[in-house]
C-alpha cells in the first residue's frame, strides 16, 4: 500500500504553476468545460467580497474565455452583510431556503454544497471557503486546472500551508491547516485533521493517506462525480465526500495541487470537538453502516459551582446523491 501512495503522490500530486493560466484558458475553450465556483457562507462579511473580487478580477472580467462561468454565494441564513456585501462584489447570492424548498433544510455546511448543485450548472463545480484571507484566484485556477487538461481527473483538493498563530489569542481552529498559537513556522494540517481525520483514513483507507488536506475545503470536482454521492450535511462532509469519490471514481481519478499558503478565520476548542466527533461519525458510517449508539458529544465549561456539561448532537444527517432527487433530474432532462 505504501508503494500504491508514493506512486499515487508521484503522479497525482502537483504545483499550481505546472499549468499557468494561459495553457487553463486554451484548454477550457478547446473543451468546452463550465467552471461554476461556489462559496458557502455564514456571517463572513468581513471576507467574503474580497474573495468574489479576486475571482472576478483574475478569472471572469475582461477575458475572452472566463476561466469562472458561475460564481455563486450560499448564504445559509447569515445575520450580517454577507449577502449584500457578496452581491455588491459581483457574485450571484443565493439564500439556502430558497433551494429546494420542497426539503426543510439542515443546519451545517454539507447541506448548503448539497444544495449548490442545484443552484449552479457547471460541469467542474469548485468549492472555496468563504472565511479566507489575502486570498489568492490559485485557489480556483490550481485546483480547477488538472480537471480542464486531463480528462481522467474527476476530484482535485487544494494542498497548503498554514502559518502558525495568526488569528490572534486564544483563538482555535476552523479546519484544517490550523494553527495552534505558536509564532512563525507553518504546519501542513490542523489540529481535527492530523488527531482525527489523518489516523482514520491511514488506518482504514490508506489510499488516501496522500493527501496532506483531507478536510480542506477548497476542491473542485466533476459534476457527473459529484451527483452521485451522498453528502453528509454538517463537518464531515469533506472527509465523506474523499471516501467515497475513491470507493466511486479510483484513486487515480483523485488528484491535489499545492496552492501556497492558506488564511482562515479560526473557532475555540469546542467547536473542534464537535467537529472531530462529527468526522469520525462520517467514518464509523462508512465503515459499518450500522448502529450509532449514541450520536451526542458531551463537553464541559467551567461554572461558578464547578464544571457544567453541555450535551450537543452529532451530526447523523446525511443528504441522498443529487441525481436522486426530482428538480434535479428535471432540470437535466430539459
Amino acid at each position: 500500500m505504501l508503494q500504491e501512495v508514493e506512486r499515487w503522490l508521484a503522479d497525482r500530486s502537483w504545483s499550481a504553476d505546472d499549468r499557468p493560466l494561459d495553457q487553463l484558458f486554451s484548454a477550457k475553450r478547446a473543451a468546452g468545460t463550465t467552471v461554476s465556483v461556489v462559496l458557502p457562507a455564514l456571517d463572513e462579511e468581513a471576507t467574503v467580497g474580497e474573495i468574489v473580487e479576486v475571482i472576478r478580477r483574475d478569472l471572469i472580467d475582461g477575458r475572452p474565455v472566463p476561466l469562472v462561468d458561475e460564481l455563486v454565494v450560499v448564504d445559509s441564513g447569515s445575520t450580517d452583510r454577507t449577502a449584500e456585501v457578496a452581491a455588491k462584489a459581483g457574485a450571484r447570492v443565493v439564500h439556502r431556503d430558497e433551494v429546494l424548498p420542497r426539503i426543510p433544510a439542515l443546519p451545517g455546511k454539507g447541506e448548503v454544497l448539497w444544495r449548490s448543485l442545484l443552484a449552479t450548472t457547471g460541469d467542474v463545480v469548485c468549492f472555496v471557503d468563504a472565511d479566507l484571507r489575502d486570498f489568492s484566484s490559485v485557489f480556483v485556477s490550481g485546483i480547477v486546472g488538472p480537471l480542464l487538461t486531463d480528462p481522467g481527473i474527476q476530484f482535485v483538493k487544494a494542498m497548503y500551508d498554514r502559518p502558525l498563530g495568526t488569528a490572534g489569542p486564544g483563538a482555535g481552529d476552523a479546519g484544517p491547516g490550523a494553527g495552534d498559537g505558536r509564532p512563525g513556522g507553518a504546519e501542513q494540517g490542523g489540529r481535527v485533521t492530523e488527531l482525527v481525520a489523518r489516523p482514520l483514513l491511514n488506518l482504514h483507507w490508506p489510499q488516501l493517506a496522500g493527501f496532506v488536506q483531507p478536510l480542506g475545503g477548497e476542491y473542485a470536482v466533476r459534476r457527473s462525480l459529484l451527483e452521485r454521492l451522498p453528502f453528509p450535511v454538517g463537518y464531515g462532509v469533506e472527509l465523506g465526500l474523499l471516501v467515497d469519490a475513491l470507493h466511486t471514481a479510483g484513486l487515480d481519478a483523485l488528484a491535489q495541487v499545492d496552492v501556497g499558503v492558506r488564511l482562515h478565520r479560526h473557532q475555540d476548542g469546542r467547536a473542534l470537538g464537535r467537529m472531530a466527533a462529527a468526522i469520525y461519525r462520517t467514518a464509523q458510517v462508512r465503515l459499518s453502516r450500522g448502529h450509532l449508539v449514541r450520536p451526542a458529544l458531551t463537553q464541559f465549561e467551567r461554572g461558578p459551582d464547578g464544571f457544567v456539561p453541555h450535551t450537543y448532537p452529532v451530526d447523523t444527517e446525511e443528504r441522498p446523491p443529487m441525481a436522486e432527487i426530482e428538480e434535479y433530474a428535471s432540470r437535466r432532462v430539459a
